[in-house]
Parts: C-alpha cells; sequence; structure tokens
C-alpha cells in the first residue's frame, strides 16, 4: 500500500472511531476526542460532562465501548480515558451543540435556545461566539437562524486555531434541524495582536547600568578622599603640638579646639570626611593638614 493510501485509510478509521463514540455516549455529554498511538496500543482520551455514565456501574459500559472498538475497526489494545470536562462546558462547542439540539427536541422556541446559549457561553469568559440553527425553523420553508455575539473567525488557518466547533441534530415532527455552535475560548489569540516586552526590557537594563554607574563614581570619590593611611611612630605623634605643625594659624588651632581636639594624634587619627565635617575646614586643607602631619613626623 502507498504511504498516501496509507494515511487516508488512518484518517477515515479516525474519523469512523469518533463518529460511533459520539453516538454511544451522547447522552453523557461528548465534547471530544484524542487517539494516539502508544507502545502498549491505542489511547482515546475522550472528553465528556459527565464521566459517570460512560464508566457504568463496575465499569461495565466503559468495557463494553473497548471491546466494541476491538472488534469493529481493528484496534490493538485499545485504552480509554476519561476526562471530565467541568466548569468549562460552555466553552466546548460540542456539549453546547448537544444541548442546544436537546432544547429544540423539548420544544423551547428557536430564539430563546439561540440568546440563551449565546449568553452562557460569553458569560463564561469566551472572546466571542455563535449559535446557527437551520432547517424547518417555523414554517414549511428552510432557513437559517444565526446568534453572534463578540469576535468570531469565519475561514482560514486562525479560524482552525482559535475556533471551537460543535455540531448536532434535532429532530422534530416538520424535519430535522440542524444545530453548529462555534466558540473562541479565552486564551486565544490573534495574528495582529502584539506584546511589545523587549522595549521595556532594554528601558530597565539601560536604567540598572546608570545607576550602577553611579554607585561605581560615588565609591571611587570616596576611595579619592579616604587616602589610605600610613603607620607613624605613635610616640612622635604624641610628643608634637598643634602649635608646631607647619602652615597651622591661629585660627585654625582656635577652630580645632573648639571642635574638641586637644592633639596632633586625635587629628591624625581622624579622617578627611571627619575633619571636613569641622567648621572652616574643606576637603583641600584636610589634605593638606594631613600631609602636614606626615612632615612633622619625619
Amino acid at each position: 500500500m502507498a504511504i498516501e493510501r496509507k494515511f487516508v485509510v488512518e484518517g477515515e478509521r479516525r474519523m469512523l472511531i469518533k463518529e460511533y463514540l459520539k453516538k454511544e455516549t451522547e447522552k453523557a455529554g461528548f465534547g471530544g476526542i484524542e487517539i494516539q498511538r502508544t507502545p502498549m496500543g491505542t489511547l482515546i482520551s475522550l472528553l465528556t460532562e459527565r464521566p459517570g455514565l460512560i464508566i457504568g456501574r463496575g465499569g461495565k459500559n466503559i468495557k463494553k465501548l473497548t471491546d466494541d472498538l476491538a472488534e469493529k475497526f481493528d484496534i490493538e489494545n485499545p485504552q480509554i480515558e476519561i476526562e471530565e470536562v467541568g466548569n468549562q462546558a460552555p466553552l466546548n462547542g460540542q456539549i453546547m451543540a448537544y444541548k442546544v439540539a436537546a432544547a429544540l427536541e423539548r420544544g423551547w422556541h428557536f430564539r430563546r435556545v439561540g440568546h440563551s446559549t449565546v449568553r452562557r457561553i460569553m458569560s463564561s469568559g469566551a472572546r466571542g461566539c455563535q449559535v446557527i440553527i437551520s432547517g424547518k425553523i417555523t414554517g414549511a420553508r428552510h432557513r437559517t437562524e444565526k446568534f453572534t455575539k463578540g469576535h468570531v473567525k469565519y475561514c482560514g488557518e486562525v479560524a482552525k486555531e482559535v475556533m471551537d466547533e460543535g455540531m448536532a441534530v434535532a429532530k422534530k415532527k416538520p424535519g430535522i434541524l440542524g444545530v453548529k455552535v462555534r466558540v473562541m475560548k479565552p486564551g486565544a489569540k490573534m495574528p495582529d495582536e502584539i506584546d511589545i516586552v523587549l522595549g521595556d526590557e532594554k528601558k530597565e537594563v539601560a536604567v540598572e547600568k546608570k545607576e550602577e554607574k553611579k554607585e561605581e563614581k560615588k565609591e571611587e570619590k570616596k576611595v579619592i578622599k579616604e587616602k589610605p593611611v600610613k603607620t607613624i611612630d605613635d610616640e612622635k605623634l604624641e610628643k608634637l603640638k598643634l602649635d608646631e605643625l607647619p602652615g597651622l594659624g591661629e585660627s585654625m588651632i582656635k577652630k580645632l579646639k573648639k571642635a574638641g581636639i586637644k592633639d596632633v594624634k586625635e587629628l591624625y587619627e581622624m579622617s578627611v570626611d571627619d575633619m571636613v565635617g569641622i567648621k572652616g575646614i574643606g576637603i583641600k586643607k584636610a589634605e593638606k593638614l594631613k600631609e602636614a602631619i606626615e612632615k612633622a613626623v619625619k
């Protein structure tokens, strides 16, 4: 068998399995299937609203389904996995299509069914939805009624990606009504919706770099101001008096004594920043004082 023919046959079989399971699990709220081949066999994930009806008492119903799939469709070791839809049922197109068809069969007016279904879907957070009812709705002539709200895509690859579609049939006395429900889920993203993140990231990085540079400059200034203190003999410092320091006037000595500095040793142990804190002494003056003390000791 040619490879192309093999794909066609496989696709046909998958479609027949889907139609069979849809018919058998219609009352339980069929929401879709996913078929995967595994080393252990074929895994069929079945999405449903009421999983208890499919499983049955003691797993009786699900065992029957598994046996039927193996016999009718020649599936090797089929394994059915059931997933419950839960609160996400209004966002599933197939489940909502069955609900619309069931309401029409019970005698609900088509407009009431259409509007209430659209409201329920949109209140669940959908971006858009459409309910289409076609057939002999009110009279002998066929017509189509559409109930649309929000954003809906009709064709192209985008419609396949973002729209969830479901189809069902309502059997009434005048004839059969076709029901189609299309839902755009909350997480759907359009091709024209672009999130620009790089610009903000670049700005943040630039701001961080500027802050880092400012901090580096501050540290450099501190290093310049605070020159490393050379080790000098303590005995010589103790013997020195403020009056003996070269270049130190009487006004400066008074300022130092007013600040509580009594001897040269105490002045030498102060940093440049501490000296600048004394009224009347700037950075240059403080540096000159340090140099004067070193020269006097030497």
